[in-house]
């Protein structure tokens, strides 16, 4: 274990602990604990190896910074959808740890990269497959409301991080007006929509290429809320970006297989569209904040390198709806060539 850090020699005392009775019940290799990936969060997550030659995942929370329950809770709502997420197979909630089966080590968003246009259309239709089953069949009365103290909270992280900290501007009475507005508008389209489980960030990085596919990552912020969000960070991802055809044919996609599964979703696809471009909006504006938060008070840069692609999405939606255009004056002393980079 030593090829692993860890913050203080209290935690690493207590996860040898934790570990110690597990490693001997299931055969585990301590010796193999090797890192496996870390997220935007406080959690990192370790790979183990089994004497039988399967591996597992550990998840490392510190219960300070996270709370594992609805991880827990929510990976036993995907499982009871029939979908396939990774088995909690031990925990220790108080000292935040986790023992979780292992769905392996091929990402979609690696895959996706990689991927001919075939490859890549055969994965976002299981993924649109899944999206489907999971706003149909989880069971979402107990999870949170996605209202509008959230929403308007999400969006307050652009001004606040992205504006303030990242560009060092600050907008005069008038330009706040104008962002008050425009929050409004997204606020209230978000409002507006048939309410579902909503997993909150279904995006190709918390997707794994597994049998069945897809595996589903980082689901434990999962809310009910609007039905256009899960497909607008699947079309519209944080890390990669496909031409508007493509997003339009799988966008289609979804809704048909939404209105033959029974949602309630709008019979107007053009409406949806909007609700869903409207619906990207708010959480692109809501995601600078966060990278810039991440690189300026978590001392996490790199995540700020993908700005760019948020600034031409929240472009190209605002120059394509009137009521949302004076966003542009208010991103684009920010967006440098966001204006001419935006694909439309």
């Amino acid at each position: 274990m030593t090829a692993i850090a860890w913050p203080d020699d209290t935690r690493r005392q207590d996860f040898e602990a934790w570990l110690a009775p597990l490693a001997q019940a299931r055969g585990l290799l301590p010796q193999s604990l090797r890192p496996a990936s870390a997220d935007a969060s406080f959690r990192r997550y370790l790979r183990i190896d089994a004497g039988d030659g399967r591996s597992y995942i550990i998840m490392d929370a510190p219960p300070a910074l996270e709370d594992s329950r609805p991880f827990v809770d929510v990976a036993g709502l995907i499982t009871g959808a029939g979908l396939h997420a990774p088995a909690v197979l031990a925990q220790d909630l108080d000292r935040g740890f986790l023992l979780l089966a292992d769905l392996g080590e091929r990402l979609y968003l690696q895959e996706l990269q990689q991927a001919s246009p075939g490859q890549a259309h055969r994965l976002m239709c299981d993924a649109i497959d899944a999206l489907v089953q999971w706003q149909t069949r989880l069971d979402g009365s107990s999870l949170p409301a996605f209202d509008e103290a959230l929403l308007l909270r999400e969006l307050a992280l652009f001004p606040d991080w992205c504006v303030a900290h990242e560009f060092g501007v600050t907008w005069d009475a008038a330009q706040r007006e104008q962002w008050d507005k425009i929050c409004r508008l997204l606020v209230d389209s978000a409002l507006a929509q048939p309410q579902v489980p909503v997993h909150r960030d279904y995006m190709p990085r918390n997707l794994m290429v597994t049998e069945p596919n897809p595996g589903i990552l980082d689901f434990q912020d999962a809310v009910r809320g609007p039905i256009s969000y899960d497909i607008a960070c699947l079309l519209r991802d944080a890390f990669l970006s496909w031409d508007e055809e493509r997003e339009l044919d799988w966008a289609i996609r979804y809704w048909e297989q939404a209105r033959r599964a029974g949602l309630p979703i709008d019979a107007d696809f053009g409406e949806f569209w909007r609700a869903l471009e409207w619906m990207g909006l708010q959480r692109h504006l809501k995601v600078m904040g966060i990278f810039c938060r991440l690189k300026h008070r978590d001392g996490k840069p790199r995540y700020s390198t993908d700005l760019p692609r948020f600034f031409a999405y929240a472009t190209k939606v605002a120059l394509r709806y009137q009521p949302l255009k004076p966003l542009l004056a208010l991103i684009e002393p920010l967006s440098g060539d966001a204006l001419e980079t935006a694909y439309f």
